[in-house]
């Protein structure tokens, strides 16, 4: 393979296509600058491994996007880095870090150009904000669709909402959509530890009435699973349908003092490797997906001390048993290799839950929102509600 074959080959792995017809104008204009751009750029720097492709397109959206001036190129760069795997949160963030760096008038040229990319991607916007006050703290909920049947989603201990976000727009068609950040978390960080179970459970309720929500469809995954059954059996009136995924009615102790523990002598770097191997399948963390990246950068940037206070919270859980008469369908949603709420601790749920629904998802890990969407969106849109189309309501 020569040198203009190299930088052929390199060019259509990080850019997509062929260069010989993507740079025609370019090749017309000046063979000379074409054989440089492929011979040179592509098929030297562009090649080297210190910098791996997702990087390499990250920083030449963030340079392009500093200098100005080159929308048209700034555009080419900003699919390559979706095409490489980039997010397009992570795009959103960058255009924000160029206008801190370099100007909002840079940065928001960027965002206008990436917002542009993402549309014609097909990459829905991101979802409304609003913030919430809660009895004793300020939190964030996330809003996609504006009609029909309310649905209120419930994150996993050391997220936010965002973990929500591959599965809201799908959520949304005939229905409201709210993802919100539980104590501690995200936008909640901070907030009055130690708290307990209940606690958590009347803040889901709280966010119902600060939207007001007389009723909605729960779901929860994880620790947000357990605080929707806690919310349940509260206030069980309130409950119009619960999905439970990847989650416990009862608590394993042990396992959630040694974790509570090791954040607040070990910190927190030290708990990623452990949560992400117990979170996600091989494959996920040897592709760096982009759930990967966000639950990593979720873990490492938590507070120690609202980790603990979640942990220790999570040793109250009492629930067990407690919703053998719930009047609401319920939904269980396992997946099948999950190794930290397994099959047989799901299925468990289920059959303390008479008339439940137990569907478990193939290949799916225990963060099921952020490894396969696709397949917790088909059974949730199968199971929750929905206004037909055209319905106000």
């Amino acid at each position: 393979m020569n040198r203009n074959e190299r930088g052929q080959w390199e060019y259509a792995a990080l850019i997509g296509g062929s260069a010989e017809e993507q740079l025609a104008g370019i090749k017309a204009a000046s063979p000379h600058m074409y054989e440089t751009m492929i011979e040179t750029a592509f098929a030297g720097p562009m090649t080297r491994p210190e910098l791996g492709r997702a990087a390499r397109e990250l920083a030449t959206v963030a340079v392009i996007a500093t200098l100005g001036g080159a929308d048209d190129k700034l555009a080419v760069h900003v699919r390559a880095a979706l095409r490489q795997g980039i997010g397009a949160d992570e795009l959103r963030a960058l255009a924000e870090h160029v206008a801190l760096y370099a100007g909002f008038p840079r940065g928001l040229t960027a965002l206008s150009v990436i917002d542009r990319v993402l549309t014609e991607a097909g990459v829905p916007a991101p979802p409304r904000l609003h913030k919430v006050r809660l009895e004793d703290h300020e939190t964030v909920v996330a809003q996609v669709g504006e009609s029909g049947p309310a649905v209120l989603l419930s994150h996993s201990l050391g997220l936010d909402w965002r973990m929500w976000e591959p599965v809201m727009h799908r959520l949304a068609e005939g229905r409201r959509v709210f993802a919100y950040d539980i104590r501690g978390h995200g936008s909640a960080a901070g907030s009055p530890a130690p708290f307990t179970m209940d606690q958590t459970g009347d803040d889901l309720l709280g966010v119902m009435d600060a939207l007001g929500l007389d009723q909605a469809h729960v779901v929860g995954l994880s620790m947000g699973g357990s605080i929707a059954q806690t919310a349940a059996v509260r206030h069980r009136e309130r409950i119009a349908s619960l999905a439970l995924l990847a989650t416990s009615d009862h608590p394993f102790t042990d396992a959630f003092e040694n974790r509570a523990r090791s954040g607040e002598t070990d910190g927190m770097e030290a708990q990623v490797a452990p949560t992400l191997t117990r979170w996600f399948t091989p494959d996920a963390l040897a592709a760096d997906t982009w759930g990967v990246r966000y639950a990593r950068e979720r873990i490492r940037r938590m507070l120690p001390q609202d980790w603990t206070a979640a942990w220790r919270a999570y040793k109250g859980l009492d629930v067990q048993g407690r919703l053998a008469d719930l009047p609401a369908p319920t939904l269980v949603l396992s997946g099948a290799v999950d190794a930290s709420t397994t099959p047989e601790i799901m299925s468990g749920i289920a059959k303390r839950i008479p008339g439940s629904t137990y569907v478990e998802l193939p290949g799916t890990p225990h963060q099921q929102t952020l490894e396969r969407p696709e397949l917790v969106a088909d059974a949730l849109d199968e199971f929750l509600p929905a206004a037909a189309e055209g319905d106000p309501r």
